[in-house]
């Protein structure tokens, strides 16, 4: 049986640090505050008009392809996952295979709207392509530019000093040792609760969900809709809403399962894992599934002390940052877990080669 390994990695961050300090001159915020309910000190903002979603992912992207051994012309399918992407379309996908200079090869682009899960659904995905024969070098991308959509005042504190900028990049291949490599992605959602942590407006929905008033569309049948009011604007429904209670009380309990659910498949225990890597949502999240788990501070790595939230990007830069670090060895079992928005989330176990 072919399996798929990953087979290079790479991340990159935006030079500027703003600190829980820098957002205390802007909102009613202070850095103790901060990092009692989140563990984040610092996150990287992108440079306006300079970066985006796209050229990040790249940047990450041309270390991956360069540590698999590969040239970008041998990239034949790109998967991107993000929810911040430079236009509402196209997707990033392709322009990140503009960005790269490969179009000549007209390979597929897809792109992942999983948010917080996007990385890991983004790589079963590639999993897939690769085990079937159908790909043999899947770049696989999560990147996200929240610095440009964010609410800097104290009306929007509890969701924006959550979230930073920054890129992570995979290379899926197929390993060279059928022992090693992807053992297994689960994947689940539950739409139940999609608008606690959501960025509505604007959007096509027209009011729905019974929100007609809040966005002040004329009461007429025959009118289409509208895609951006200035009511929506003023009521601030143009930046991301989050329920934050909800969502920690549910990661906290879909992390542990989903986990739990790989392992089991696999005829392995918890205790086998030689390093986790969740998505660096909370750090009180992470350190609550951590307990849960059993592992040992050198079993998990965290790093949303110095990035925050970079969504779909938080697993493939804490990923590459260990494996630098040479917290991940040649037959080191790893596991990735995400939860987030859709309400999605998900797992991997791989044998590392």
């Amino acid at each position: 049986m072919i399996r798929a390994k990953i087979g290079g990695i790479g991340h990159y961050v935006p030079e500027r640090v703003v600190t829980n300090f820098d957002l205390e001159k802007v909102m009613e915020t202070t850095d103790a505050w901060v990092q009692e309910r989140t563990g984040i000190v610092e996150r990287r903002y992108g440079k306006k008009h300079e970066e985006t979603t796209t050229t990040m992912g790249a940047r990450a992207s041309e270390i991956a392809i360069a540590r698999a051994g590969i040239s970008k012309e041998d990239v034949d399918f790109i998967i991107f996952a993000t929810l911040s992407p430079d236009y509402y379309f196209p997707g990033c996908g392709v322009l990140l295979q503009r960005e790269l200079g490969i179009t000549h090869n007209e390979m597929g682009c897809l792109d992942i709207r999983n948010q917080c899960s996007g990385f890991v659904y983004a790589l079963s995905i590639a999993d897939q392509f690769v085990k079937t024969g159908t790909y043999k070098n899947v770049l696989v991308v999560g990147a996200e530019m929240h610095s440009m959509g964010l609410d800097y005042t104290t009306r929007g504190r509890n969701v924006t000093v959550i979230f930073g900028d920054g890129a992570g990049a995979v290379v899926v291949q197929p390993a060279n040792d059928p022992s090693k490599g992807i053992l297994t992605c689960k994947l689940h959602a539950n739409g139940t609760h999609a608008e606690e942590l959501a960025f509505i407006s604007p959007g096509a929905h027209g009011g729905y969900h019974g929100q007609e008033d809040s966005y002040g569309f004329p009461d007429d049948e025959s009118f289409g809709g509208i895609f951006l009011t200035q009511k929506m604007m003023d009521d601030a429904l143009t930046f991301p809403q989050m329920n934050g209670q909800l969502v920690f009380k549910t990661a906290v309990q879909k992390f542990p399962e989903v986990i739990m659910e790989a392992l089991a498949e696999q005829g392995l225990d918890k205790k086998d894992i030689d390093m986790f890597i969740p998505h660096q949502a909370n750090l009180r999240i992470s350190q609550f599934v951590q307990k849960l788990l059993g592992l040992s501070d050198d079993k998990v790595y965290n790093n949303i002390q110095k990035y925050g939230n970079t969504t779909a990007a938080s697993i493939p830069i804490a990923l590459s940052e260990a494996w630098e670090a040479g917290k991940i060895k040649s037959g080191d079992l790893v596991c990735l877990a995400a939860f987030g928005a859709g309400f999605t989330w998900g797992s991997a176990l791989m044998r590392w080669e």
